[in-house]
């Protein structure tokens, strides 16, 4: 989640440098899109697995900009990229006022029906899916209308759970972490949350050697993650929505501000003194509390695990 404060004093910041700006956030480079593609070879990771993966994050499905017409668009470029599987790592819902409509989760879901893979496609959910949904707020667990909808058209949602998959001849497990700041509690000193995620839980459904995947809407995990995991994969921070010259003028909130985007390999951290740890963040697709990008252009992450050009 991106604050609000921090959101509207980086928008302030280059709206005041020309309307030109101001109009390229607003109305254009929201509705760009692009690939970025990243390839490795975690250690471990079996020889001969040539794996592809696609990720879409954080949609954020509203009107006018993520209708459902963009969203099919945006399957349809996914879908040509032929990945082995694809991924969905949250937060479908709107997460900003500036909306001429809303996006029923039906249609959304929908719309997210058309992706295909051979492999499947599977999904966590993030935590505007939880704190749209009023009821599930109140009542205290989900299914949220999110994972309702997902489900109803054949989409795995997971939410602390891991599945074996396999190619050529290669196992390998997808693990979906539940989300991390899932309700919004109020206490003496405001506003907190709780998330429904068990990374202990999660990984203890692992019963052999294979490399495993992880999807964790929020970054803020990894420096739990152990090195047993070959890679954690997740969206939440929208790349900071506004980056100048690279920069990013303020981070997402959380404890872990450092993971806004891109690639981060650790190795010899206090807590995992040996073995390498990959985290690999999106930027994502929509835009959370205003409607505005600069620098951070919408994108679908592509991961080659492997000697791709031996395939």
């Amino acid at each position: 989640m991106i604050t609000r404060r921090a959101l509207l004093k980086g928008l302030g910041a280059f709206v005041a440098g020309g309307a030109g700006l101001s109009g390229y956030a607003f109305g254009l480079e929201p509705f760009r899109l692009i690939e970025t593609h990243y390839r490795l070879t975690p250690p471990g990771w079996p020889k001969g697995l040539r794996l592809k993966l696609a990720v879409l994050a954080d949609i954020h499905a509203c009107e006018p900009w993520m209708g459902v017409g963009r969203i099919r668009s945006i399957v349809a470029r996914t879908n040509a990229l032929a990945p082995d599987a694809t991924l969905l790592l949250g937060d479908y819902v709107v997460a900003h006022k500036w909306i001429s409509g809303r996006v029923p989760s039906a249609e959304w879901a929908l719309a997210l029906a058309g992706l295909t893979a051979p492999l499947g496609v599977h999904a966590v959910l993030g935590n505007h899916d939880w704190w749209d949904d009023k009821v599930a707020q109140r009542r205290g667990h989900g299914p949220t209308e999110a994972h309702v909808a997902l489900s109803s058209v054949a989409i795995q949602v997971y939410e602390n759970d891991a599945v074996r998959l396999s190619k050529d001849g290669h196992g390998f497990w997808i693990a979906g972490l539940g989300d991390q700041y899932a309700f919004l509690r109020r206490g003496s000193k405001g506003l907190f949350s709780t998330g429904v995620d068990d990374l202990k839980g999660t990984l203890a459904q692992v019963t052999d050697g294979a490399p495993v995947i992880l999807m964790a809407h929020e970054p803020d995990i990894f420096p739990r993650v152990p090195p047993r995991v070959a890679l954690t994969i997740s969206g939440h921070t929208h790349g900071g929505q506004i980056r100048v010259f690279g920069k990013i003028p303020f981070t997402p909130t959380g404890r872990r501000e450092q993971y806004a985007y891109g690639h981060f390999v650790e190795r010899g951290t206090e807590r995992f003194p040996e073995g390498e740890r990959n985290l690999i963040v999106s930027g994502g697709l929509g835009c959370s509390l205003l409607p505005v990008r600069f620098g951070a252009v919408p994108e679908i992450v592509i991961i080659e695990f492997g000697d791709m050009d031996a395939a």
